[in-house]
């Protein structure tokens, strides 16, 4: 087990630095019904700014991507209350109609509802990272539908305001759809 965790932790330290283009995202999302970064609709600067500051700091937030069998249930408690913090500072800026407002909202109620979850049980914090423990199947699902709640806004933040992001954060983006 102790060599199966350490070859998860080299493969995610290999990631190359790279990114992907915000039209490339844009493409992953369908139904999206906003303009997307184009002619007929240019993001306020301020707006343009804080969504630059969210996916930067987003990035370094590995409870995002990191493989969730390596996590610390309680560190990753510690870095969604901080990241709900800055969240909540980013929204102070803003207009609360606009639609990085929405994202950043929706992101605010994944937070919530990932602390709602672990912390209802203490048995979740202490135990899951013990594999095969209950406890751990209950993180690691709610870690999971955190990634996809962000992954989604991610997207949609990242076309929105011609953002590019890097990876590792782009395993959570919504993959692309089928070509059929």
């Amino acid at each position: 087990m102790r060599r199966d965790m350490k070859k998860r932790t080299n493969n995610l330290l290999c990631f190359k630095e790279s990114s992907v283009n915000f039209k490339e995202i844009a493409n992953r999302l369908t139904g999206f019904s906003t303009p997307i970064f184009g002619v007929s609709w240019n993001p306020p600067k301020l707006e343009s700014e804080a969504a630059q500051r969210l996916i930067t700091e987003l990035e370094d937030k590995r409870v995002l991507f990191n493989p969730s069998d390596i996590e610390v249930p309680h560190h990753c408690v510690e870095s969604i209350i901080q990241l709900r913090r800055f969240l909540t500072d980013e929204l102070k800026g803003l207009d609360r109609e606009s639609n990085l407002a929405a994202n950043i909202n929706a992101m605010r109620a994944a937070c919530r509802k990932f602390l709602d979850s672990v912390q209802s049980d203490e048995r979740i914090i202490r135990f899951g990272s013990d594999q095969g423990h209950f406890a751990s199947w209950q993180f690691i699902s709610a870690v999971g539908e955190l990634r996809g709640v962000f992954g989604v806004h991610i997207a949609q933040v990242s076309a929105q305001y011609g953002i590019n992001v890097g990876s590792p954060l782009l395993t959570i983006l919504p993959g692309e759809p089928d070509k059929t």
